[in-house]
């Protein structure tokens, strides 16, 4: 009786036998969209043997790990997956971005095996801290082009299958900055952005803002509330706090790498202004309209 039941509401190709139960997968839905939000990327600070023990233990993990060296699978690209997209990986930690916290929640995660600096995140952070006006001397490792490759291939399709806006492909250093550094100064997010992924300012438009600022830098609160807009967790409060320099940090690390000490100057607040004209114009029009307001 039951088999004749289940023949006669589906095909037997929509018919799914699980344990103690069958599915019928002929009525599908429209109301739907994927969970998935974020594309995080981060480096995993030690080699490809151990990213994998670590990512592959019980503590911390991610969807994808790119190898390095690079390596292909008949003439294409290899990389691992670690863990299915519609599951949650654990690789965001406490996070934040656009008002969204716990990130892992809503992301894919890609770790690029790559050394990062030449010394500890704390001793980065430590000579940051200690000594903002003298130059940084910090040894990053490369992220080869093959790997980039594989990263651009494998991103490229995470992005159309899931309908993630360019806005919302970041680093970990974006979401979690007063913790991470990752992929840090060296990752090539120009290029990967001329492959289609992830945002860049337009030249001309930070010289206009730069040309602007000249004259007249914005105040601290408001270049606070111009990375808030764009999508950073922090408080404009007008002081040069720790959060607002690692916010910075972050944000130099990925727009103006030549000078990641994360100081507030003309230049940071013309990228800035020129990414929020580009991608979140709304945003832009409120911020110009505060700063127009009697008392700013």
């Amino acid at each position: 009786m039951t088999a004749a039941w289940l023949a006669g509401c589906a095909a037997p190709g929509h018919l799914e036998q699980r344990d103690g139960y069958a599915v019928d997968h002929s009525q599908v839905s429209a109301s739907h969209s994927s969970r998935v939000r974020h594309l995080v990327l981060h480096y995993t600070d030690v080699d490809e043997a151990e990213s994998l023990a670590v990512l592959t233990g019980p503590h911390v993990s991610a969807h994808y790990v790119l190898p390095l060296p690079a390596r292909d699978h008949r003439g294409q690209p290899l990389v691992y997956q670690l863990v299915d997209e519609e599951r949650r990986a654990w690789h965001a930690g406490a996070s934040a971005w656009r008002g969204r916290t716990n990130i892992n929640d809503t992301s894919i995660g890609i770790e690029i095996v790559n050394s990062g600096p030449d010394r500890p995140y704390a001793d980065v952070e430590r000579l940051l801290e200690e000594a903002p006006d003298a130059p940084v001397e910090i040894h990053w490792a490369p992220y080869p082009e093959a790997q980039i490759e594989a990263l651009i291939a494998l991103s490229r399709d995470i992005i159309e299958r899931h309908g993630i806006h360019p806005t919302d492909v970041v680093a970990h250093s974006d979401i979690a900055p007063t913790r991470k550094i990752d992929p840090g100064p060296r990752f090539p997010w120009r290029e990967l952005y001329q492959a289609g992924i992830g945002v860049w300012p337009e030249e001309e438009d930070v010289a206009r803002w730069q040309a602007r600022f000249a004259t007249q830098a914005p105040p601290l609160a408001t270049l606070q509330r111009a990375l808030g807009a764009w999508g950073y967790s922090l408080e404009e409060n007008g002081s040069p706090d720790r959060t607002t320099r690692a916010v910075l940090r972050a944000f130099q690390m990925r727009f103006r790498p030549a000078d990641y000490r994360g100081r507030p100057d003309t230049e940071t607040a013309a990228i800035l202004w020129s990414l929020l004209e580009k991608y979140r114009p709304l945003e832009l029009q409120r911020l110009e309209g505060a700063m127009a307001a009697p008392g700013q």
